[in-house]
């Protein structure tokens, strides 16, 4: 299953974005950061800490809650594509979400049933949905693909940075006032992240080129259902459910090491330990994206990509070594280069099996639908293993699929830069179309 791969076909001139538009993007990006994720691992803590057995919490019904936002999420992640594919007002999705999200997570403080708690976090899933496909669109529509994967490199920097600020705040903040303090940092960086995307000039997002489409190439450009892509495509099918298990396995790490931390050293330390966590993993996030969006063009995806399952597998295994407060955060390092590696190549891998077809966003949608239900099921699948057999069974058993994922990865997918997509009408039996000179 070897893919032709031949150069980079000449689909657009070299963009000159303004310096105000680039500037623009990484404000976004830093302020963005901890929106676009809704709570993620502080649910946990705060479900389990806060509300606890005696209102019927449990690592099983906290992951139950994930498990059911994330695919209220994961449906809305094609829908999500095909919208900012169709857009002329990227920027007004974007704000509109920011808004759901934060309005969703504030309402938690003030509830406690099952169902309403469940509702607000799949509700701030779908809303989150936007964020992906709206921040790479906008990329590619400002910058081009031939700036693409520097640029990705650097949005994810920033998307990092902004998540490390964020989490030393809450960490330093939370053990002031405790956990809830992270539901009022978060309306703080809606506020600002709107501000942001307001900076970035909308005359220059070229709507076209933000949907990976080169109307002097592509002659159709009606664009098909994502699962319609997916399909046709293998090498975009096979990179789906990649994603899946890479998130399968990492999706329910954080949490739960959380959740081990509130039991060794209880609900008053966890939240602002978690947050030294996080820290810890994001930090070296920047590094590694920057490097990733630096050198994909030169070392290629495929042996980058591989690293980052590794690093997945060995970090499971870890966390079964001690429980000691300062080894988990220091293993937590290890997310940064698993993570910060899927994250800065993700839309640059789903861009070249899409390069030039327009479906650029929907294809992004349909990935990320596979990627969700593999990080939705993630959490059941830990809470399950965790209630039944204990912590290291649940971590050993993430690390296992990680390694399974490395070994598909490593033996059935291409490498894609310079991969020359078939177009959505072309028979699948038919040769690639040589790029034109």
């Amino acid at each position: 299953m070897i893919a032709d791969t031949r150069a980079p076909a000449e689909v657009a001139p070299t963009r000159t974005p303004s310096l105000k538009a680039l500037r623009g993007l990484d404000v976004l990006n830093f302020t963005l950061a901890d929106v676009r994720d809704g709570l993620g691992p502080y649910l946990a803590i705060y479900l389990l800490a806060v509300r606890g057995p005696e209102q019927g919490w449990n690592e099983a019904t906290i992951g139950y809650v994930m498990t059911i936002a994330g695919v209220a999420g994961l449906i809305a992640q094609t829908p999500a594509g095909a919208l900012i594919d169709r857009s002329r007002n990227k920027r007004a999705i974007v704000i509109a979400a920011a808004i759901a999200v934060t309005v969703s997570c504030l309402a938690l403080p003030f509830i406690a049933n099952f169902f309403l708690v469940t509702g607000t976090q799949a509700l701030a899933a779908v809303a989150g949905s936007i964020f992906a496909p709206a921040l790479t669109g906008i990329t590619l529509g400002i910058v081009g693909p031939k700036l693409f994967s520097k640029r990705v490199g650097r949005n994810e920097g920033f998307n990092h940075a902004g998540n490390a600020v964020s989490a030393m705040l809450a960490g330093g903040l939370a053990y002031l006032f405790g956990p809830v303090v992270v539901f009022w940092l978060m309306g703080l960086l809606a506020a600002l992240s709107i501000g942001a995307m307001l900076l970035v000039p909308a005359e220059e997002i070229d709507d076209d080129l933000a949907r990976g489409l080169d109307c002097a190439e592509t002659q159709d450009c009606d664009q098909p259902s994502g699962v319609s892509l997916l399909l046709r495509n293998r090498h975009l099918l096979l990179f789906a459910v990649l994603c899946a298990a890479f998130h399968l396995a990492n999706a329910a790490m954080l949490p739960s090491v959380g959740q081990l931390l509130t039991k060794v050293i209880g609900k008053d330390y966890a939240t602002s330990l978690i947050a030294v966590c996080i820290v810890a993993a994001q930090c070296v996030m920047v590094p590694v994206a920057m490097f990733v969006g630096a050198k994909a063009d030169t070392i290629g995806r495929k042996p980058i990509f591989l690293v980052a399952f590794g690093v997945l597998a060995l970090r499971g295994v870890l966390y079964t070594v001690s429980d000691n407060p300062y080894y988990l955060v220091a293993v937590q390092c290890l997310d940064g280069i698993g993570a910060g590696i899927f994250g800065a190549l993700f839309p640059i891998v789903v861009a070249d099996l899409t390069r030039g077809t327009g479906r650029f966003n929907v294809a992004q949608g349909a990935v990320a639908t596979a990627q969700g239900l593999g990080a939705a099921f993630s959490a059941t699948l830990a809470g399950i293993i965790i209630v039944g057999a204990g912590y290291s069974a649940a971590f050993l058993t993430l690390a296992a699929v990680a390694a399974a994922g490395f070994v598909l990865y490593l033996l059935f997918m291409p490498e894609t830069y310079g991969y020359e997509p078939r177009r959505a009408d072309t028979p699948p039996n038919a040769p690639l179309a040589v790029p034109a000179e």
